[in-house]
């Protein structure tokens, strides 16, 4: 009898061993390579991976590193000879289309303490195919130094980056670069409407100082000083300010906080250890790994702020934090590819036209402020619509004819694309530059009044 109550005994510590550790079973036993295409940068990857082996000594982790566009193009042309485990980056919306194509399957994480929502947002996919394991919000970063060199106020809301004191100093990545910049632009286009909203993008974007290719090269440009301001994902800034860059962040009204994924690959070769990663990201180690100062991420469970630094955003207690938009996935799923063509089109292949039309409504503006004239009020409000005016509505946006136009990322103006995708966006970039210099035209006549 006391060795059938010790058996049980142990047999009981052993299982709550097995529970803490936040892992399952199998995940312990699981070996071999484990492939991961992932949009993350190499710190955060690397000490994941190094914790993950830590743990299970007999997987190798592989990393492909891929933007988020590119991730997801890489599994759709390799579906029928699937060699990656695991997609693993920021944006919910590009899950939804790996979904929607058949490329995830199911896979329902063994650990507990993980509530349903971060803010308004679901945690995890309702059906199972991809999880979260980190939030993140958008917002403003500034290099302190910077600002006080140049006098400028500080940034708080996406309107106050229009502002003519921010001209030249400002910087963002494009969108079809970058899934967390994408998400940024989406937000704002949900959250004020799609007239409102790309409005309020271009107007921000007359004072972009560039467009980067990739998402980091905005925060490594606010750390250097090469420019004073730049939009990104939190745990850039956050991350930033850790490794002692002189930055601060703030998020604006319109904002979300969404959760950064992980989906297992539909036929993964290596699905035990895939889903041993998945557990493990969820982990109570897994969480921590998440404040380590490189990375800077927004854990998805609760207790893990426990340990965070003193100021640590947490939206399981600041409710306020992305309670003005409630974002709708299948919203921006329906429309991602024209955003991103739209983004481009008319802002980043467009931006010295942009500009130039931003700069002369400034100089209109400021003139009128000194000299009052009703006639030349009335057209720089014509030159402003001009530059907000968009080649489609919403509802055109969202029509799958128009997005199935839409087959090939472009890397630069002159990246060959499809017959109807270039002939849509030649449309747009048409537009775009008959606009902005009549734009530039009316603002010049306005400031010609004013003086």
């Amino acid at each position: 009898m006391l060795r059938t109550t010790r058996s049980l005994r142990n047999a009981a510590a052993a299982l709550a061993v097995l529970l803490l550790s936040g892992t399952a079973a199998f995940a312990q036993d699981a070996s071999g390579k484990l492939v991961i295409v992932t949009s993350f940068p190499k710190d955060m990857t690397t000490a994941f991976q190094q914790a993950f082996q830590k743990a299970n000594p007999k997987v190798t982790v592989e990393i492909l590193n891929r933007n988020t566009n590119a991730g997801v193009k890489y599994l759709q042309e390799t579906a029928s000879n699937n060699g990656v485990d695991l997609f693993w980056a920021s944006a919910p919306d590009a899950f939804e289309v790996l979904k929607g194509a058949g490329l995830l399957q199911p896979y329902k994480p063994k650990v507990d303490g993980i509530p349903a929502k971060v803010g308004a947002y679901p945690v995890n996919d309702p059906e199972g195919m991809y999880a979260g394991f980190a939030a993140s919000g958008y917002g403003i970063m500034w290099n302190t130094r910077y600002m006080k060199a140049n006098d400028l106020p500080i940034p708080k809301e996406w309107s106050d980056l229009a502002k003519p004191v921010y001209y030249d100093h400002v910087a963002i990545s494009a969108p079809s670069r970058s899934g967390t910049t994408h998400l940024t632009i989406e937000t704002i286009l949900q959250g004020e409407g799609w007239e409102k909203g790309w409005r309020t993008n271009k107007e921000m974007a007359g004072n972009y100082r560039t467009i980067t290719e990739r998402s980091f090269g905005v925060p490594d440009g606010v750390n250097s000083g090469a420019f004073g301001i730049g939009i990104v994902i939190d745990f850039f800034a956050l991350s930033s300010q850790a490794s002692g860059f002189p930055v601060e962040f703030a998020y604006p009204t319109i904002t979300t906080i969404v959760p950064a994924n992980v989906g297992v690959v539909k036929n993964a070769p290596n699905k035990a250890a895939a889903e041993g990663f998945v557990d493990f990201l969820l982990s109570p180690k897994g969480q921590e790994v998440l404040l380590e100062p490189a990375i800077r991420r927004l854990p998805v469970n609760p207790v893990t702020y426990e340990k965070a630094p003193a100021g640590y955003p947490n939206p399981f207690k600041d409710t306020s934090l992305g309670s003005q938009v409630n974002f709708d996935v299948e919203v921006s799923q329906a429309r991602y590819n024209v955003v991103d063509a739209l983004f481009d089109q008319l802002i980043t292949f467009q931006l010295d036209d942009l500009k130039a039309a931003t700069q002369a409504i400034h100089k209109a503006e400021a003139a009128i402020a000194k000299k009052p004239n009703d006639k030349a009020k009335a057209l720089l409000a014509e030159a402003r619509d001009l530059v907000a005016a968009m080649p489609v509505t919403a509802e055109q946006a969202a029509d799958p004819q128009l997005a199935g136009a839409f087959t090939v990322e472009r890397k630069s103006a002159k990246d060959a694309v499809p017959e109807r995708q270039a002939q849509i966006e030649q449309k747009w970039a048409a537009f775009a530059k008959e606009n902005y210099a009549a734009a530039r035209k009316k603002a010049d006549e306005a400031l010609a009044l004013a003086r």
